[in-house]
């Protein structure tokens, strides 16, 4: 079931932000648009290639307003870990280890215990603007997510392939 115009599953959550521990809400993002984005594991192969795209693209979602926090089922400490391996990483890396979260957005592979490569765009005032998931095998694409990120917040209606400064079709 999408949670696509419903409020986004509240959450507090302990992880790994600026290089410490950190215990992160989503209360924090109240007024601010964030990409939430949820990933299998720590120390695997695509995860990575997208975790470091979305860090050295997070100017360009804090110049159109919006943060981004990401998740996965690993521990704190796997995130600590796998930081030193593949990087500083610009936003919040927390810990699902209870898989909860994960399951009330909807992308918990019961039967694997990791989550799909889940991502939502919540709009200022906690709701789910849009939703994507997809198999584990591969990754997202970050640009197309900035350019939803961006139609969204026009607030008009965005024909096929529309990209910023292009005309919209209008009002909602």
């Amino acid at each position: 079931m999408s949670l696509v115009t419903k409020t986004a599953p509240d959450f507090e959550l302990q992880g790994v932000a600026n290089g410490e521990f950190a215990t992160v809400k989503l209360a924090d993002y109240r007024g601010k648009w964030l990409v939430l984005f949820f990933y299998p594991l720590d120390f695997t192969f695509v995860c990575p290639t997208e975790i470091r795209e979305f860090s050295k693209r997070l100017p360009e979602f804090r110049d159109a307003g919006a943060d981004i926090v990401t998740l996965s089922v690993d521990s704190k400490y796997s995130h600590l870990a796998w930081q030193k391996e593949i990087g500083d990483i610009a936003y919040p890396m927390l810990s699902d280890i209870t898989k909860e979260v994960s399951r009330q957005y909807g992308v918990l592979l019961e039967d694997e215990g990791v989550a799909l490569r889940g991502l939502f765009i919540i709009d200022p005032e906690g709701i789910v603007r849009y939703e994507l998931s997809h198999d584990l095998s591969v990754g997202r694409n970050v640009s197309e997510t900035l350019r939803v990120l961006k139609a969204l917040q026009t607030g008009e209606l965005c024909p096929v392939d529309w990209e910023p400064g292009e005309t919209t079709l209008g009002p909602e």
